[in-house]
């Protein structure tokens, strides 16, 4: 598996921010997770609420346990409700289905994370996770 460092994370953080910032949105917060799930990296922009990292980390952390990326849970979730909330009752809690959780991969397809990301509107959110990513040089993969 392909090494996920501190520092791909803070590019990703930081690049989402600005990415944000170039499109005036509400303040962000975002979560970098590893393959594991594991948290690498969390900021929450001044002005952005306090369930930001629950928000944040929710996105990612289901687009990990589920193996696709939030937009494609929160389509699911139309379908299916009772199967996603019996998910995100497996996840305890932190699971949560809006676009938003973009997994990240190599260019040779190998998965290594996830992020999420809140503070405005969840396609608003999904955009600043892919710019993040792409940043730092992975593949986004919102499913």
């Amino acid at each position: 598996m392909t090494a996920f460092s501190l520092d791909d994370s803070r590019k990703i953080i930081a690049a989402a921010f600005e990415k944000g910032k170039s499109m005036g949105l509400n303040p962000l917060a975002v979560a970098v997770l590893d393959a594991g799930a594991h948290l690498k990296a969390f900021e929450r922009q001044d002005g952005a609420s306090n369930m930001r990292f629950g928000i944040a980390h929710g996105k990612a952390n289901g687009a990990l346990a589920m193996g696709l990326g939030s937009r494609a849970l929160f389509n699911r979730a139309q379908e299916q409700p009772y199967f996603i909330d019996a998910m995100n009752t497996l996840a305890g809690g932190a699971l949560v289905p809006v676009p938003g959780g973009v997994l990240v991969k190599t260019k040779d397809g190998d998965l290594v994370g996830a992020v999420g990301v809140t503070g405005d509107t969840s396609d608003n959110d999904e955009a600043c996770a892919i710019a993040g990513i792409e940043a730092a040089g992975f593949v986004a993969d919102p499913g």
